[in-house]
């Protein structure tokens, strides 16, 4: 599963590399050895600035740099970052301008990319009941009130299970928010014994036998991270893995007040 942020940065990476190839015919070798080791040293920038400016999340874990999967890229450090090595490798002034357009125009996709996708449709809590792992029936809008962060998962899916240790430190550091693990299609027993050999301590652990909140909400795999408003309403919701930072502005972004609402 990958996130929309990051179809959309691969959009762009795609539109870059489509208009450097070409004008590269017509403008030499120089402009195509840029737009590869461009690309690579450009990406890196974005990485590192993003480390850099989140490095207290990093910290403890300082390896999870290299986890580019999750996402985290700060993507002005890495234009920058290209541009200068633009300068540096291509000396034509024709190649310069081609690769400037290129950076330009992949740009401008990533960002049009970015606005057409933004935004999700303020999905209110479902009303079914879900069960937890002793068998008791309970529906999201019970447990409402507050904001919510409803993770959908599943013993199977390797980045649920790479996420899984992060999210149950920020579950137990925001005593603000709701948390709820709500796994896909699998039953008690097998739940336990995952959780209790990895030492999760997780609230909320639920049961969605039939996959009810991923059509729900429309998530087509696995993980599912949504993000709801006190009142209720979907606020934002991300496919794949999630990194800390990432988990954490989102919850900050979250609307703190509101009265719950179910369809």
């Amino acid at each position: 599963m990958l996130s929309v942020d990051r179809l959309v940065a691969l959009a762009g990476i795609v539109a870059f590399l489509v208009v450097t190839t070409i004008a590269a015919r017509k403008s030499g070798d120089g402009l195509a050895r840029w737009s590869t080791t461009g690309l690579v040293f450009g990406i890196a920038a974005a990485r590192t600035a993003h480390v850099v400016m989140h490095w207290s999340t990093f910290a403890d874990d300082p390896w999870r740099a290299l986890a580019v999967w999750q996402g985290g890229f700060f993507w002005p450090a890495g234009v920058i970052a290209a541009l200068l090595l633009l300068v540096l490798q291509v000396k034509e002034t024709r190649g310069r301008i081609a690769g400037l357009a290129g950076v330009a125009v992949g740009v401008f996709v990533w960002n049009a990319a970015s606005l057409l996708t933004s935004g999700v449709d303020p999905v209110p809590l479902p009303g079914n009941a879900l069960q937890t792992l002793s068998g008791q029936s309970i529906a999201l809008p019970e447990l409402a009130g507050k904001p919510m962060v409803i993770n959908l998962w599943a013993t199977w899916c390797p980045p649920c299970r790479r996420e899984m240790p992060m999210m149950a430190e920020v579950a137990a550091a925001n005593d603000d928010v709701t948390f709820v693990f709500a796994n896909q299609g699998e039953n008690a027993p097998r739940i336990r014994i995952y959780l209790s050999r990895e030492g999760l301590l997780l609230p909320n652990v639920l049961m969605d036998n039939f996959g009810e909140l991923s059509r729900h909400y429309k998530a087509p795999g696995l993980p599912a991270t949504l993000f709801i408003g006190a009142d209720g309403r979907l606020v934002d919701i991300h496919l794949g893995e999630i990194s800390r930072e990432g988990m954490l502005n989102k919850i900050e972004a979250l609307p703190r007040d509101g009265v719950a609402l179910m369809n």
